[in-house]
């Protein structure tokens, strides 16, 4: 564990990190800042159990964000979360790991306005010599109190089926082109017992590769308006995002709203480990 003075409880200076990234330098220079709470997303314990930046807490998606039918938890869930995570209102929230954009997502979903991204990958933090840690303990327990969920950023089942085929909204499938055609169900390459592989009726396939750097840093605004297609980026109608579990559909929620200044996206939450589990609902598979 790293030790050296604690710093003031007045807030990080953001500097250079200002906004919703901030980069390697800025957070290492502020690890010890008791405002500032480092958050791990992974859906398994064993990256973080091995190593992870120091002062970090995991978020374990399948175990701490996701209840037996991939909805997210329920807000008494959620509540001790953010307390156990150290989270009060003051608090700048920074995520890393497999999906900081999902702990970005729930976070504002649940109204805690200081919320960002670490502009690297957890391996060019460790190349590069920064503190890390294997101390599994925690924080002391954040006083933040959820509100209500911002339903501007969600949409649940209901909403989907609403905008199958409707003009002002677009269902944008960022998963795989194996799993959009129907070869498989998860994006490991496996199927489903009683589910159904597949896409939903009407939504359009926009694969997100070639977001990052090679250091994990996301690409400059320009590269990334490449990435994704007129139909996502033009216009003012209403885009809802989904993928399997939540962790690719909130990254492109989050480039899009947050790096590329697009209105109006939500993130379908039960994605497809819901939508292809649940009977009746319609599904397209070539």
């Amino acid at each position: 564990m790293r030790t050296a003075t604690m710093k003031a409880a007045s807030g990080p200076d953001l500097g250079v990190g200002e906004g919703v990234l901030v980069d390697r330098h800025w957070l290492d220079a502020h690890l010890l800042d008791p405002r500032v709470r480092v958050i791990e997303v992974d859906v398994s314990p064993a990256a973080h159990d091995d190593w992870h930046i120091d002062g970090a807490v995991l978020w374990n998606i399948y175990t701490d964000l996701k209840d037996a039918d991939y909805h997210t938890v329920g807000a008494a869930a959620l509540q001790r979360l953010f307390a156990r995570s150290g989270i009060s209102a003051d608090s700048t929230v920074v995520f890393y790991g497999y999906a900081p954009a999902l702990g970005v997502w729930l976070t504002k979903l649940c109204g805690h306005a200081d919320v960002r991204i670490l502009d690297c990958s957890r391996d060019t933090w460790r190349a590069e010599g920064r503190p890390l840690s294997t101390d599994a303990s925690g924080p002391a327990a954040g006083g933040f109190r959820l509100g209500g969920k911002d339903r501007r950023i969600l949409a649940d089942q209901a909403a989907v089926r609403d905008a199958i085929g409707q003009p002002g909204a677009t269902l944008v499938d960022v998963r795989s082109a194996a799993e959009y055609r129907g070869e498989c169900f998860w994006p490991s390459g496996g199927m489903e017992p009683g589910g159904r592989p597949g896409h939903v009726p009407s939504a359009i396939h926009q694969p997100i590769d070639g977001l990052y750097h090679a250091d994990g840093s996301f690409r400059s605004a320009a590269e990334l308006r490449e990435v994704f297609s007129p139909a996502v980026l033009d216009g003012g109608g209403e885009l809802i995002t989904y993928c399997t579990i939540g962790g690719r559909a909130a990254t492109a929620w989050f480039v899009l709203t947050y790096l590329l200044g697009r209105d109006r996206v939500r993130v379908y939450d039960g994605s497809w480990a819901e939508w292809g589990r649940t009977a009746g609902t319609p599904v397209e598979c070539p």
